[in-house]
């Protein structure tokens, strides 16, 4: 039988209810005897008390609070006569870090999150328009029925000429610390019959259904494969876009780095209820009605879904 991994414990006064009870387990010099007898051999609890000459009463109470701190394990033995209780070892290290709360406040590290591009929640798309998946088409070419199916859940690819879609991002992540910024990452361009590298096309992102950026697409680029196109992909439709961060402070919205908005993460209520929306939309009232392609991590020059990164300060 292979051995059993045996987990390592770290302790920090972060849970100060946790590290209490360890090192209340670990202060009796007759239960760290236990655990040194242990290590050599599981032992039933009989056997350790016949070892240790002690009742069976007082070892049922060191072994249950050694159990109880998760520093031994202890399963039924079936025996001749009467089960019998077998007990074992089930940490490798106990470690006390005295400073993790400190070091945690001082490296906290950013939270990511992927969105397939098909995890829309909501939509609403005008032909031409179509969705694709790494390995095929996922519905008819111009027909929006495929953005309804649940195999959009395979996209790696999509587009259309007017619309929207409305994707929920969880927020459990913003409420970690007070203050934090969020960036949006993703690959889009225009949609043109076929492609076309001078099609403009507006292209607004909304937070909350609030609009925080419109930004100016040149066209639905091709001319060259994609880097990470499937074979399938015929080199006369859409190949690659361009790269879009959207950042989020307490100051206002980015686009690339250009102010685009004073919305706050505040002001957007980002932090309230379970979740919010983020939308790609292409307004039928805009100056440029150019589509858009929406690329996944399977098409196009980045390999990549749509991405939430939110930072910590």
């Amino acid at each position: 039988m292979a051995e059993v991994k045996k987990k390592e414990i770290l302790l920090t006064l972060n849970d100060t209810q946790k590290t209490a009870q360890i090192c209340k387990a670990l202060s009796s010099e007759t239960r760290l005897d236990i655990l040194k007898c242990l290590t050599e051999n599981s032992m039933t609890i009989s056997e350790l008390a016949e070892h240790f000459l002690l009742p069976m009463s007082s070892m049922c109470l060191h072994v249950k609070t050694l159990k109880e701190a998760g520093l031994i394990s202890v399963i039924p033995k079936p025996g001749p006569r009467s089960p019998q209780k077998l007990c074992g070892i089930k940490a490798s290290t106990v470690t006390l870090n005295l400073f993790a709360d400190q070091n945690t406040k001082m490296t906290k590290q950013p939270f990511y999150f992927y969105m397939p591009i098909g995890l829309y929640s909501n939509c609403k798309v005008s032909p031409p328009c179509g969705i694709a998946s790494a390995s095929s088409y996922l519905s008819f070419e111009d027909s929006p029925l495929g953005f309804y199916s649940p195999e959009r859940a395979k996209a790696s690819l999509l587009w259309f000429t007017k619309g929207f879609l409305d994707y929920q991002f969880p927020n459990n992540s913003l409420l970690q610390k007070e203050h934090c910024k969020i960036e949006f990452s993703f690959e889009i361009c225009a949609e043109a019959p076929g492609y076309n590298n001078n099609w403009p096309s507006d292209i607004t992102v909304e937070l909350n259904h609030k609009p925080v950026a419109v930004f100016y697409i040149a066209g639905d680029y091709g001319g060259r494969k994609g880097i990470y196109n499937p074979d399938w992909w015929s080199s006369s439709n859409s190949q690659f876009g361009e790269y879009k961060k959207l950042l989020i402070t307490d100051q206002g919205c980015y686009v690339n780095g250009k102010k685009t908005s004073d919305e706050t993460i505040e002001s957007l209520k980002l932090k309230e209820d379970d979740f919010f929306y983020f939308t790609l939309k292409v307004d039928e009232n805009s100056e440029h009605v150019g589509g858009l392609n929406l690329f996944g991590k399977h098409f196009g020059d980045y390999a990549q879904d749509i991405i939430m990164k939110v930072e910590y300060e």
